[in-house]
């Protein structure tokens, strides 16, 4: 599965030869599972068509801010397409829009975006050999690159003047696998598998009725949220949640009570590289369970409960080379309970969230948290929203990971 899957790519074609091979990169996208938008010089079009484009990408192609042939039409906004784009990629760069995107030069609509642009930016160099060795384009080279900008290097190959050097675009193949490349490089789980439980357990009590909590499930999907935009592949064992999050990188695996959470955790625990155990799981479940609904016929009503199986300390016994997560929700000796349970259950971290900090806890969309680790260091962090707690917990793993 490519890493470009899910993405939002802008591709940017300025009015070079190579402009023609754009069908294909176009192509090679849209096969990765790219979202692909194009916007065009307006002497590109000289070279390859907008509507080839636009049949190819399954999107409108823009080259001016306006539709002059429509009084009536809106324009064509270049900072809603640069904030729309995971990643820009200008292929092919002309030495002209190079040295444009160096210097501001913002005359059409393609340097507009770029210059509104807040992701990462690819640019693919294609012109003749004396132009790509001149020093004013090696300057340009230099300043895009000092921005921030990735540069892909140009090959060396016989150019449109029947020259034999290097100005000749990359293929699209190699554009492809140089920023899949690139985007590898700069995701520091890619290749890994993080197990995320997430949201409540229901014991049932009869057909009907069941003992829960009010998880919503909310922190593991920030967690799971948080591992996929560092790359990893997350295994998802989640209680009753209304909350969602598809993607190609998580697997979804729903279950119900604790000992079905028990089971799955063990299904797929030895094959993890990081573990994190969110979910709100019952400590107690119901002896019996009846079999049909139960009636209401005295004022007092008893249920006999009994433990359910420790997930958490269960996969401390277990774990070989899994880095391990707990959480701990406390209301009283916050701290002194959750170094506890770090040591009982053999854990390389604990996340402390406590029903006295105003913001935290279940259904809230912040929490407030206190990350503790193995050598009962603290980190205590301010209340975030519950997608920064996630990257933050995240950020922490790969610390003690990399250590």
């Amino acid at each position: 599965m490519s890493v470009l899957r899910g993405k939002k790519v802008l591709l940017g074609i300025t009015a070079g030869i190579a402009a023609y091979k754009t069908a294909s990169l176009v192509r090679l996208f849209v096969k990765s599972g790219a979202e692909v938008k194009v916007v065009m010089t307006p002497a590109a079009k000289d070279f390859i068509t907008p509507l080839t484009l636009s049949t190819l990408s399954n999107n409108p192609v823009v080259s001016s801010f306006t539709h002059e042939e429509d009084d009536n039409a809106m324009w064509n906004n270049h900072v809603e397409l640069g904030l729309w784009a995971d990643l820009m990629v200008i292929a092919p760069a002309t030495a002209n829009s190079l040295s444009k995107m160096a210097n501001g030069t913002s005359d059409n609509l393609l340097i507009a975006t770029y210059l509104s642009a807040k992701c990462p930016v690819y640019f693919a160099p294609a012109m003749d050999l004396d132009m790509y060795k001149h020093p004013s384009t090696k300057e340009s080279f230099d300043t895009l690159m000092d921005y921030g900008n990735i540069m892909i290097p140009a090959e060396h190959g016989e150019l449109a003047s029947g020259l034999v050097g290097q100005g000749r675009m990359a293929e699209p193949e190699a554009i492809i696998k140089f920023i899949e490349n690139h985007i590898i490089d700069n995701l520091p789980m890619y290749g890994k598998t993080v197990l995320i439980t997430a949201g409540p357990t229901y014991e049932p009590i009869d057909p009907v009725r069941f003992i829960g909590n009010h998880s919503s499930g909310k922190m593991g999907f920030a967690l799971a949220r948080a591992a996929v935009e560092l790359g990893a592949q997350v295994k998802m064992i989640c209680g009753p949640t209304h909350e969602s999050f598809p993607h190609d990188l998580i697997h979804f695996i729903p279950v119900l009570t604790a000992q079905d959470m028990f089971e799955a955790v063990h299904d797929h625990f030895k094959d993890c590289d990081v573990a994190i155990m969110a979910a709100a799981v019952s400590d107690y479940r119901p002896k019996t369970v009846a079999t049909e609904k139960i009636k209401k016929h005295s004022e007092t009503f008893k249920i006999e409960l009994v433990k359910t199986r420790d997930i958490l300390a269960s996969c401390g016994e277990i774990k070989s080379e899994q880095f391990l997560v707990g959480f701990a929700l406390e209301t009283d000796n916050e701290l002194e309970n959750a170094i506890d349970k770090l040591k009982k259950k053999n854990l390389d971290l604990i996340v402390l969230n406590s029903l006295r900090d105003k913001g935290a806890g279940f259904g809230t969309s912040t929490n407030k948290v206190t990350l503790i680790r193995k050598d009962e260091s603290v980190v205590s962090l301010p209340l975030k929203s519950k997608m920064e707690v996630g990257m933050d917990i995240m950020n922490e793993i790969l610390i003690q990971l990399n250590a």
